[in-house]
């Protein structure tokens, strides 16, 4: 009989057996069971809110990781400048057998007046704390920047009761353009300024001393995925602007500069990347004379700026 085959070498083969099989293995009992409730939108994998969520939550990790630990602010200049424009400190380091000057006495006072705590150590720890940097016997200590969710911006636009204005920046990785930045985006009324998660300057002691303080008085935010980001501003309205040497709008032809407007500044060498570019409704350029190839970062972007903070008083009193 087949599969019985008293045959030497005769090995029966899985499946082969015949007749009825009792019972089902309990396979019948388990498919009649529920599986419980529907888990929430932000739970089901695949569901727009649910990456939204693990967006989010990227956006927080990747907040948590530029802010591991404080910055020092080194030199006697940057020191006072900063004390005067009210950026957060937690200490101030003097220095022991510094040769005092009225920078040295006024950043004392001015710490002493806030409640900083000063503290003299000896050279050799200072120059350890500021890498090494020319700090002049003063260093300034900053906490980890705390940085907004992109949405965040929308919320702090929406409260200014102006038109929003918000800047965003494509790779540009030196902390001082940062910084600068920042200073002409408070200067000519911006709301916030956007960083991309990755291949970008971050809020460092440079990057403070720049902004003259100002980044303690703006919004700013980390895009887990800056092309993403600027698609959902875009489908609230916003116009998306990028800044670019060979732009097909020229600045004094700029007739979006009243209206909601994102203005995207690209990185120091190669400008705005590709899928930026595709993503902004029209790319701008600064006419200038022959000879010059292209400005620095931050001077295009408050060129800018502060020709959409023109066009926009001059709209106001129209």
């Amino acid at each position: 009989m087949a599969g019985n085959s008293q045959r030497r070498g005769a090995v029966r083969k899985d499946g082969t057996k015949k007749g009825q099989v009792k019972g089902s293995g309990g396979e019948r009992r388990k498919s009649l069971e529920g599986k419980g409730p529907t888990p929430r939108a932000d739970q089901r994998p695949g569901h727009p809110k649910q990456r939204a969520a693990a967006a989010r939550d990227r956006a927080q990790k990747s907040r948590e990781k530029r802010s591991e630990g404080p910055e020092i602010i080194a030199g006697r200049n940057p020191v006072v400048e900063s004390l005067r424009a009210d950026v957060p400190a937690t200490a101030l380091y003097v220095a022991l057998n510094i040769d005092a000057d009225d920078r040295v006495s006024e950043a004392v006072q001015r710490a002493g007046d806030k409640g900083i705590s000063i503290l003299e150590i000896p050279r050799e720890e200072l120059d350890r704390k500021t890498g090494r940097a020319m700090h002049q016997g003063l260093g300034l200590q900053v906490p980890p920047f705390d940085y907004a969710h992109p949405d965040e911006l929308l919320s702090a636009s929406a409260d200014s009761g102006e038109p929003p204005l918000l800047v965003a920046l494509d790779g540009v990785t030196d902390p001082r353009n940062l910084g600068a930045v920042i200073r002409s985006a408070a200067a000519f009324g911006a709301q916030g300024v956007l960083l991309p998660g990755r291949r970008s300057a971050g809020m460092t002691a440079v990057a403070w001393r720049t902004s003259a303080g100002t980044a303690a008085k703006l919004p700013v935010a980390i895009a887990t995925n800056l092309t993403r980001q600027l698609k959902a501003w875009a489908a609230e309205g916003l116009m998306i602007v990028g800044l670019d040497a060979d732009g097909t709008v020229d600045i004094d032809k700029l007739g979006l500069a009243t209206g909601p407007l994102v203005i995207v500044v690209g990185s120091e060498g190669r400008g705005l990347s590709r899928l930026v570019r595709e993503t902004c409704d029209a790319t701008v350029s600064i006419p200038m004379s022959a000879g010059v190839e292209s400005l620095n970062a931050s001077v295009a972007a408050g060129v800018l700026l502060a020709e959409v903070a023109r066009r926009r008083r001059v709209a106001g009193r129209v």
